[in-house]
């Protein structure tokens, strides 16, 4: 029965999902910066009225530590990248991947949020700074439905060894 649930809410996923990143910063220990700037989670469905905006708006502010809003992000799943939320979402807290510029004296820029440890992965290559913070439920569920309905794990093949002294005459 729980499975006709899934199947029946698979033929209805959106192909994106609107999210919002929440950042936090507080005062730094050090003398080189002022604030350290930290990604703390990923709200779902929060856009936001009118047009997305990736402004960062000032949630609630407890003495020198503050959260800041930054909406009008689109998590987007690809059937490509399958294999990469499968392995996130069997993993033992699975993650949303916020990507951003680094920080410039006035908090990380994200830019994109992922559920694909290969794109957070490729990122970090490029030198971005990439947030791994728990998935809400509501991400959880869409992307289970969506690997559910296009990922096939592809079947293990043992390879047969060749035996690589045969075929050689000698020469």
């Amino acid at each position: 029965m729980a499975g006709d649930h899934l199947e029946a809410q698979a033929g209805q996923l959106p192909d994106k999902f609107d999210v919002a990143v929440i950042l936090e910063r507080r005062p730094a220990s050090n003398p080189w910066s002022e604030h350290l700037w930290e990604v703390v989670g990923v709200a779902p469905g929060a856009v936001g009225e009118g047009e997305p905006s990736k402004a960062a708006t000032p949630i609630s502010e407890h003495g020198d530590v503050a959260l800041f809003k930054v909406a009008g992000f689109k998590v987007q799943l690809h059937v490509d990248e399958c294999e990469s939320y499968y392995h996130n979402l069997v993993s033992p807290t699975p993650r949303c991947f916020v990507i951003a510029e680094p920080d410039s004296g006035e908090g990380p820029i994200p830019f994109l949020v992922s559920l694909s440890f290969d794109e957070a992965h490729a990122y970090l290559e490029g030198e971005r700074e990439v947030f791994a913070v728990d998935m809400p439920p509501e991400l959880y569920r869409w992307s289970e439905a969506f690997v559910l309905r296009h990922y096939v794990p592809e079947k293990k093949k043992k390879r047969k060894l060749k035996d690589w002294r045969e075929g050689d005459d000698g020469a």
